[in-house]
């Protein structure tokens, strides 16, 4: 691919509220290249859960998935995955990282949840090459669970992006009470492996820090993670 690429990564709460501003990340960004957008339904999914008695349970971030939580993550991004693309309009194709060859890793002291590794799915460059914007469901090859974070991340550096973006309800990286502004790669994963940070910012942090250290420009909110 000879035009510049970025990844843009919507979580579900995004989705569900500001999915506008979404949009007009999308069409700003494709003036210049190609975009490709990665989103979650977490909020989606861990309501259905409750609504069917599953337990809902995480361990830094990503979500214990067993075969019957499986399930409803594969509906509840398929839901988020339609909106999305009606959203963006004729040019979004949806697509189901599982069906695509997303690439992943099984943890098995999560479930079925998958760390994912760098990859180039020819349905994602054949889709960009046609002027396409693939909006990408984080699920992986052997029906695993992905965290749409790492998923983004994993895509990025796989397709070669210039850029990433993570679109997120929280003003950016918070250490200390405060937004940074710049967040150095090396600090991050530190203040991951200290403990510093908890919950949901923690695979979105070591994604971004992993993106960085590849090269990539990263945005994190209003902070930007460098090398």
């Amino acid at each position: 691919m000879s035009r510049p690429l970025a990844v843009v990564k919507c979580g579900g709460n995004v989705a569900a509220q500001a999915l506008a501003d979404v949009v007009a990340l999308v069409v700003e960004l494709a003036r210049d290249g190609g975009v490709v957008v990665v989103h979650g339904a977490g909020p989606q999914i861990s309501r259905e859960m409750e609504r069917r008695g599953l337990p809902v349970t995480f361990v830094e971030g990503r979500r214990v998935t067993d075969a019957a939580a499986l399930e409803v993550v594969r509906e509840s991004l398929s839901a988020v995955n339609a909106a999305c693309c009606a959203a963006i309009g004729p040019r979004a194709l949806g697509l189901a990282g599982d069906e695509i060859g997303l690439e992943a890793v099984q943890v098995p002291h999560l479930g079925l949840v998958g760390d994912p590794s760098p990859c180039r799915p020819r349905a994602i460059v054949d889709a960009l090459a046609a002027g396409r914007v693939p909006v990408v469901a984080p699920l992986a090859a052997g029906a695993l669970n992905v965290n749409a974070d790492e998923a983004a991340a994993a895509l990025a550096i796989g397709l070669d992006a210039e850029r990433i973006v993570f679109v997120t309800d929280v003003p950016g990286v918070l250490v200390g009470g405060s937004v940074r502004e710049a967040l150095p790669a090396v600090e991050a994963e530190g203040l991951v492996a200290s403990g510093e940070l908890e919950g949901g910012i923690v695979p979105k942090v070591r994604a971004a820090a992993r993106a960085a250290l590849a090269g990539l420009d990263v945005q994190v909110g209003a902070t930007t993670v460098t090398p």
